[in-house]
């Protein structure tokens, strides 16, 4: 699934003014919060997340964003400081947002 990047613009720029929803702590990546966040992702297509500096030990933030992404079938929006943005549609068959 690929969008495109007028789309990922205005994601990014609606997603701006929003607060996270999710927060990762130190446990890092645990099955808790790939089930939060696709529970989030099937609820508004777009979620925000934030990661703790403590989760961000030994790995790049870039590489838990994707791997969250990859994990719950979304796609990477933007990743931005301790924070980024995914977006999953909800049916294949809809228009994206």
């Amino acid at each position: 699934m690929t969008i495109k990047t007028k789309q990922r613009l205005r994601l990014r720029k609606e997603m701006a003014r929003e607060h996270p929803t999710i927060w990762m702590g130190k446990k890092g990546i645990t099955q808790e919060v790939i089930e939060e966040v696709s529970k989030q992702l099937d609820q508004n297509e777009v979620v925000k997340v934030r990661m703790l500096k403590s989760a961000l030990q030994a790995r790049k933030r870039d590489v838990l964003a994707r791997l969250i992404a990859e994990k719950t079938g979304a796609e990477l929006i933007e990743v931005r400081g301790n924070t980024f943005v995914i977006y999953r549609r909800r049916h294949p068959h809809e228009k994206p947002l």
